[in-house]
């Protein structure tokens, strides 16, 4: 399978596709004002405080900005110039700032709109003038597609590793490296680490639902019983509280999630780094795979955070993305992703009870969470440096390199996800200021 893009990838979108970035960029900084979903899982749980009035508008768009402008101008923005597609990072982080930056209602949803005119109207230009440089380094990223597409089938083997131990950790990392080899090998055209992936994440899944029913025999067996939640109990309430909040907007929410479902069937979106390189390449069905095995990780993490805020999120469970990539047309799509949507508030409060029940699945998605973090992180950053190795070779590397080193000297200004990408493009423009200065010659090819 090649994982090589095109040289030359567009961001040139059309009228429909236009005006469904441009809309959906409206609604989500509409719902962000009215503090019912914002799209950054670390701003959710301070939404709880703005809601019930203990924090202001403005310290919690501080929060906003703070936790999110590195992911934007770090991971969204080089991302959807090196594949030529758009992502969660670009299109709805943004857009939670400006909801919760605007004063007025009515404001919120023009905020959000002109940032989705500066999407599809503005990244074109930077993409082609970026193309026209004596050192392309936007070209140069697209050497991170191969290190993120197959160190990323690896998070399963991370996680089991992590929960159940160096033996089951060893068996499901042996296991993969099989499915993988035997992939390429069997069917070429299909992404190596999807089949892999699949067994990975399921192996994990029975292993926790094993653990956590065994020990429902054990303490079945010594006399324990099934612990009984109190109907004062705050927590309890809160809960309560959240979910029916959520399901007085359940309209607004299914008109969310087909916006969100749209955008993802017209396959200028990837909802993640991995899915946004296979979406580039057309290799749609795969994509829906990895997007579908992430969902695992979040599931637990969305519903107990906004069950205790108050707040969801702008892509929900992300089951929106993987269902999208596969629908035929945009207006299934939409119907598909409001009944999705629907679904999943309505479930809230008993996807909250099932998690209580079962404390080694939620364990999981945690593992899982910190292993996708993991795998990322390191597929990152060696990409970064292969695309500071094609674009410069190893000055390239030294100035990629010494940025991002710099970066964790500084104690992490940059989060770190988005440093490496970030190294790139200053160090790319920095190439190409050498270059002007005659101090440096572009590589060939």
């Amino acid at each position: 399978m090649s994982t090589t893009l095109a040289a030359g990838v567009s961001l040139d979108f059309t009228l429909a596709q236009q005006l469904t970035v441009i809309a959906l960029c409206a609604l989500t900084a509409f719902i962000s004002h009215m503090a019912l979903a914002v799209f950054n899982d670390g701003v959710r749980p301070f939404m709880l405080d703005f809601i019930q009035g203990r924090t202001t508008r403005s310290a919690t768009t501080a929060v906003s900005f703070g936790l999110s402008a590195g992911f934007i101008f770090g991971l969204g923005a080089p991302m959807a110039l090196s594949t030529g597609v758009l992502n969660p990072w670009l299109v709805f982080l943004p857009t939670d700032i400006l909801g919760m930056l605007a004063p007025k209602k009515w404001i919120a949803p023009l905020f959000g709109a002109a940032w989705g005119a500066v999407v599809v109207f503005g990244l074109d230009g930077a993409n082609n003038a970026a193309h026209d440089l004596p050192v392309d380094f936007l070209t140069a990223m697209q050497q991170m597609s191969t290190p993120i597409l197959f160190l990323f089938a690896l998070f399963p083997v991370l996680a089991i590793t992590k929960q159940f131990g160096r033996m089951w950790g060893s068996v499901s990392g042996a296991i993969e490296l099989v499915l993988v080899v035997a992939t390429m090998k069997l069917w070429p055209n299909m992404f190596p680490g999807a089949l892999a992936m699949a067994v990975g994440v399921l192996m994990l899944i029975g292993l926790a639902v094993f653990k956590d029913l065994r020990q429902r025999r054990a303490d079945r067996a010594a006399g324990v019983a099934e612990p009984v939640v109190a109907e004062d109990d705050p927590m309890a309430s809160l809960f309560s509280a959240s979910a029916a909040r959520l399901r007085r907007y359940l309209p607004l929410f299914m008109v969310l999630g087909a916006g969100v479902c749209m955008l993802a069937q017209m396959h200028i979106f990837g909802g993640g780094e991995a899915t946004s390189f296979l979406i580039a390449k057309g290799q749609y069905a795969e994509a829906a795979q990895v997007d579908f095995y992430r969902v695992f990780g979040f599931i637990p993490l969305i519903a107990t955070t906004a069950l205790a805020s108050g707040a969801y999120g702008i892509a929900g469970f992300t089951l929106v993305y993987p269902i999208g990539y596969l629908m035929p047309n945009p207006l299934l799509a939409a119907v598909v992703g409001a009944l999705v949507f629907a679904a999943e508030v309505l479930a809230l409060s008993w996807i909250g009870r099932l998690l209580g029940k079962l404390p080694s699945v939620r364990d999981s998605s945690e593992h899982l969470r910190s292993a996708i973090g993991d795998t990322l992180q390191l597929a990152i950053l060696f990409g970064s440096l292969m695309a500071a190795n094609a674009m410069g070779g190893g000055l390239g590397i030294l100035i990629v390199g010494g940025l991002y080193l710099l970066n964790e000297a500084m104690g992490k200004p940059v989060v770190r996800m988005a440093a490496a990408p970030t190294a790139v493009i200053i160090g790319g423009i920095l190439l190409n200021i050498l270059y002007w200065l005659d101090l440096f010659t572009p590589l060939k090819g």
